[in-house]
């Protein structure tokens, strides 16, 4: 069960979980509603989403917080990056405050970083759960470019590659990106588990 009703989450995550013998299912197509992201950190949201995709459906569970953090605006938006604006998943909203904001603080440096936390939970009460994480560091680009991905990647922009993250080879990206760093990870720590507990 993949904690979250992000179709482009799940596209982007089921590339990442490539080589487990799973096939992740939206908590959205189960009529799972989504679980108040209520802490104050990355870690303690992806572990309130998990337990509840867990306790609902019976199955492991996989889930994640990330967000963007950009310098000038003392690590904002953060936890709250996909309601930064006001409304949940209103990308476009959300890369105009962002613009704006920005805008206001003439010369603020424009460094940033994606964050990403992934969490597994083989069960509702797994007491270890396992835990990844991933950073991405860009800088706020002035405009928005591109039309791939989704969230803030028009205007995540890699210095060294030119390009936002909307930009580049969507293989590329989940190579390069916090939530494939993250996954990469977790896919590692999954494989592990699960072979100790086959023994």
């Amino acid at each position: 069960m993949l904690a979250s009703g992000n179709t482009g989450k799940l596209a982007e995550i089921t590339k990442l979980l490539g080589n487990l013998p799973v096939e992740p299912v939206l908590q959205a197509a189960l009529d799972i509603p989504p679980a108040a992201e209520t802490a104050p950190t990355f870690v303690e949201n992806a572990l309130i989403k998990a337990r509840a995709a867990a306790s609902a459906s019976g199955l492991a569970a996989i889930a994640d917080d990330s967000g963007l953090q950009v310098d000038a605006l003392e690590g904002a938006p953060g936890v709250h990056s996909a309601r930064y604006a006001g409304r949940h998943g209103d990308d476009r909203a959300n890369i105009d405050k962002l613009l704006r904001q920005l805008a206001t603080r003439p010369g603020a440096r424009r460094s940033a970083r994606f964050r990403c936390v992934a969490v597994f939970l083989a069960h509702a009460d797994h007491p270890v759960p396992l835990l990844a994480e991933g950073v991405w560091e860009g800088e706020i680009a002035p405009a928005p470019s591109g039309n791939g991905g989704f969230g803030y990647d028009p205007v995540f922009l890699l210095p060294s590659r030119g390009l936002t993250a909307a930009e580049i080879d969507p293989l590329v990206k989940n190579r390069l990106s916090h939530r494939g760093q993250a996954f990469a990870d977790l896919c590692r720590q999954i494989e592990n588990f699960y072979r100790r507990e086959s023994r």
